[in-house]
């Protein structure tokens, strides 16, 4: 399956950063471009099992699961119901400690592997998934690196959950 990665480094610990990547409603719309919408399905929090629903700026739907939910080190995600295009699609974002000229912070890693169906349209439509995807991805993790730098969304992100 082809596979799009996406990396930045933030000046700030794993726990923050998976907090920041973590955030919904308006403060997720504040930062994330790829969105348009997103909501979790019967739950107040991420956990894994629990569903989302997205609806990516550019238009497509997609319903996926919490495959995996490791605060503040990996999160994973699998399409249950997505675009007619996708016969299988998953994300997984890694965050990991790294040091860069004497600051601490995080090195995040995102990837995302997918099919296309049909598959007599896929020698065509993969290497367009890998440019479309990868553009996508990419200017997604940097507006994340951003996020990680702005003060009202690192302060919202690691704001205490409430009762």
């Amino acid at each position: 399956m082809p596979q799009v990665t996406a990396d930045a480094w933030v000046p700030v610990p794993p726990d923050v950063a998976f907090a920041v990547s973590q955030t919904t409603g308006e403060l997720r719309l504040r930062w994330d471009p790829f969105i348009r919408s997103q909501h979790l399905v019967d739950a107040e929090r991420p956990a894994k099992g629990v569903r989302t629903v997205t609806r990516a700026r550019i238009g497509p739907r997609m319903v996926s699961e919490y495959a995996s939910y490791r605060p503040p080190t990996s999160v994973g995600m699998t399409m249950v119901e997505g675009p007619w295009f996708f016969e299988r699609f998953g994300g997984g974002w890694r965050f990991t400690p790294e040091e860069r000229d004497g600051v601490a912070g995080t090195l995040a890693v995102w990837k995302y592997t997918y099919a296309v169906r049909p598959a007599w349209l896929r020698p065509v439509a993969e290497p367009i998934g890998q440019w479309l995807l990868g553009r996508e991805i990419r200017a997604r993790i940097a507006a994340f690196a951003r996020a990680c730098s702005d003060e009202a969304v690192l302060d919202a992100a690691t704001a205490p959950a409430p009762d």
